[in-house]
């Protein structure tokens, strides 16, 4: 089954702040098929890649990072806003294009030579998610390639990322 994703994201526009026009998922996650949908879409697309893990990035990547991580018999790793880890971190910031993000990984050894997509709910710019491949490359991981829900495709965002780039649905 497919799913018209238009139907399952409402559009705010003016949120956070004047100009952006915000696409929430909400609808989407209410529905048990959509999400079932989502995940064995997201999950058929990237097997491919043959990732180690799921890298689900705070905290709306965090909703499909699990799931597809569990379809794909593989574990799954946090990637948390800057202050929401406890232990010894790498941190960065990155610009957003309304403003400054950062985000921590925990340091971890064990991450040398495996193989990490990233996911997250939005690719707008590509701060987000180049900022978490340049976190995990810092361990001696390779990012594989990045999957989102939906993907602003007239702001280039997978431009500086280097990697395949897999999303559900696309605007320009």
């Amino acid at each position: 089954m497919n799913y018209d994703l238009d139907d399952l994201i409402q559009e705010y526009p003016d949120f956070p702040e004047p100009g952006i026009l915000f696409r929430d998922i909400s609808p989407l996650l209410k529905s048990s098929k959509a999400i079932s949908w989502a995940k064995l879409t997201f999950a058929d697309n990237i097997k491919e890649w043959t990732p180690d893990f799921i890298a689900g990035i705070d905290a709306r990547g965090f909703l499909f990072s699990t799931l597809v991580a569990d379809s794909l018999n593989i574990g799954s790793i946090m990637v948390r806003k800057i202050g929401k880890l406890p232990g010894e971190l790498e941190s960065q910031q990155y610009e957003l294009e309304y403003g400054i993000g950062g985000l921590s990984i925990k340091s971890d050894a064990e991450l040398k030579g495996t193989r990490i997509v990233l996911m997250d709910d939005l690719l707008a710019t590509g701060g987000t998610l180049n900022c978490a491949k340049t976190l995990f490359e810092s361990q001696g991981a390779k990012v594989v390639g990045c999957a989102v829900v939906i993907e602003l495709s007239d702001l280039n965002g997978r431009d500086p990322l280097n990697c395949p780039v897999f999303s559900l649905k696309q605007y320009a």
